[in-house]
């Protein structure tokens, strides 16, 4: 199936009846419910997984579809995965067609090029079936769980080949496969699912999540048993109603206007440099366009973002800037219209690597939308992007197992955060990353051979403006085997932007064998960099940009900046313009109101 068929599929529309039953507040009442499986499918995987992206990471999100596979319902997860874990059931749906669903089938799907985002997304869904009035069973819903996984097979550890040449270098491809039909478990396929993937775990969290789609199909299954199937359809088709009405009210509020920006991403896996987003957007009346017409087109580069990838950024952009009350199904993301020209970085032609894009550029796609609309709903212009390249990667044999371990380095750090009207940036991660968690040191430490010395945050390094974007982090690890280091790095050249006159974040800067005679600077690739037994890597994460004038800021708020050490004394003048007088050894500093005010106009005239 074709992007466009994918997009025409979304876009169909119609009524179970002619004659609807449901009132609102049974059909609020079901969603709730389809909701609250959601969670629990989610729940599930990070219960009985064993790898930390799977048990601790919350890197997973679920969520359920009604026959036709339009979105009804989901969890609080990865935002991005609010598309790319509907789309593959939608292309199952097409290409298998609905007479291959039967109760008790579960299917597993993962392919970058038939909805997905990247190989490591393993997206596994199950049918839920009810009675008919003519005493047959036909399907209601889709109970689906999406999650991120350690490994894909393909020519290098973890799941990142950013250098290979092709998806087929990347990993292995699973379009869709049928793993349990009918409730037998198909040994054979997964037995091949296990055989091209290299962490033992790999099967048994993937059992975790055919078992999560299982939990779902059957907690939905009773959902329906109390309250009809033709209720729970009818729900389905009111909410996503009601969802696309609140949308279409919420954009006819926003100026009419057409609203362009630029972004960058500093460079690909390669070291092509700069590889160009831009954006149109267009709001007339109740309409909203978003054309993305003009990114780059270079063949040679090597970072590309599927279309579902584009779709999942986009709509998470979007939906952080509207009412979260808006429900996030069908009605809400078929009120977009999408412009994504076909073999431009954001919309690859068919068989381009994207483990790296689904990173960079997918994730700067919430950049750009938000600086092309930062003065028309200032309030709100908050990217929903990060800066991280890829995950680090090290690898080693484990000398308590004598195995191959892979560490995808995912111990908790900060960054990237960008303020907002009226608020300083918080938290420990950016908000594109929703509600993932990061493991802690100590359960990294149980897990792989090393030892985290350093997660502090980085004075100084947060955007300045009106409102502080957060600031980046120091991290140092000390391996204690000799392994190989695996990464892709970004936002050195283009860190988070400062929004409507905020200034931005600092840059991300890492260095393996930190410290030692020979450190490795890593300018956009480390493919394999070898580091010895006590040997450091350090990382120094970027900060968010800020929000607003930094002349603007409250000089009260900058001196409590600077007692938090989040803020240096030399910076409360150098970027916010605000004289401080004492120590802050002694705890003795205060504002210098006068002089505050003398350089603050010094600098404004």
């Amino acid at each position: 199936m074709t992007h466009v068929d994918l997009v025409r599929l979304a876009g169909s529309r119609g009524r179970i009846t002619d004659s609807p039953t449901v009132d609102p507040v049974t059909a609020e009442v079901i969603r709730g419910g389809m909701e609250t499986v959601c969670f629990e499918m989610a729940e599930y995987v990070s219960r009985t997984a064993t790898t930390p992206i799977l048990n601790q990471s919350n890197e997973r999100n679920a969520t359920v579809l009604d026959a036709r596979g339009r979105l009804a319902a989901l969890s609080v997860g990865i935002p991005q995965f609010m598309l790319t874990s509907t789309l593959p059931v939608r292309f199952a749906l097409d290409f298998l067609g609905a007479d291959e669903f039967h109760e008790g089938d579960v299917f597993v799907a993962n392919d970058p090029y038939h909805g997905g985002g990247h190989l490591p997304d393993y997206n596994v869904f199950a049918p839920v079936f009810a009675d008919t009035d003519g005493g047959g069973r036909r399907m209601v819903l889709i109970a689906s769980i999406q999650c991120h996984h350690g490994d894909t097979g393909g020519a290098v550890p973890g799941g990142y080949n950013v250098t290979a040449g092709d998806i087929w270098g990347e990993g292995v491809r699973w379009p869709v496969v049928k793993v349990v039909d009918r409730g037998a478990e198909r040994r054979d396929v997964l037995y091949a699912l296990q055989v091209n993937n290299r962490i033992p775990s790999y099967i048994g969290d993937l059992r975790a999540q055919i078992g999560a789609a299982q939990l779902g199909a059957r907690r939905l299954g009773e959902i329906i048993d109390r309250y009809g199937a033709r209720a729970v359809e009818e729900s389905v088709d009111y909410m996503i109603d009601y969802a696309a009405r609140r949308f279409r009210e919420e954009v006819s509020a926003w100026p009419d206007g057409v609203y362009e920006a630029d972004a960058y991403v500093d460079h690909d896996p390669l070291g092509h440099p700069d590889v160009h987003l831009h954006v149109k957007v267009t709001v007339e009346g109740d309409t909203l366009t978003i054309d993305f017409t003009g990114s780059d087109t270079r063949p040679e580069l090597q970072a590309w973002s599927t279309f579902g990838n584009t779709r999942g950024y986009t709509v998470g952009q979007i939906a952080a800037m509207m009412d979260p009350e808006i429900p996030k199904n069908e009605g809400f993301f078929e009120q977009i219209r999408l412009i994504v020209p076909k073999g431009c970085v954001l919309n690859p032609e068919p068989g381009k690597p994207v483990s790296a894009g689904t990173h960079h550029p997918g994730a700067d796609v919430g950049e750009v939308i938000a600086k092309a609309m930062q003065h028309v709903l200032p309030d709100r212009a908050v990217p929903q992007t990060y800066k991280t390249g890829i995950p680090t990667i090290i690898v080693g044999i484990d000398p308590r197992t004598g195995q191959q371990f892979t560490d995808h380095s995912a111990e908790v750090y900060a960054g990237w955060c960008n303020a907002s009207k009226g608020m300083d940036a918080w938290g420990a991660l950016n908000a594109s990353f929703g509600n993932l968690w990061k493991a802690t040191a100590e359960i990294n430490e149980s897990l792989y051979p090393h030892i985290q010395w350093s997660r502090d945050y980085r004075t100084d390094s947060g955007g300045p403006g009106q409102w502080r974007g957060i600031c980046g982090s120091h991290y140092e690890k000390e391996v204690l085997v000799d392994a190989k280091v695996y990464t892709y790095v970004v936002g050195m050249k283009y860190p988070m932007p400062g929004i409507c006159g905020g200034r931005d974040g600092s840059p991300n800067e890492m260095i393996i064998r930190y410290g030692s005679d020979d450190p490795y600077r890593v300018e956009h690739t480390a493919d394999w960099v070898p580091i010895a037994a006590g040997q450091r890597i350090m990382y120094d994460y970027g900060g968010g940009g800020g929000w607003g004038d930094p002349l603007d800021r409250d000089p009260q708020a900058v001196l409590d900046d600077v007692l938090d050490e989040y803020v240096s004394v030399e910076g409360a003048r150098r970027d916010y313009g605000v004289v401080l007088t004492g120590s802050l050894e002694d705890l003795t500093l205060a504002v210098d109101e006068a002089a505050t005010a003398a350089e603050r106009a010094r600098r404004r005239r």
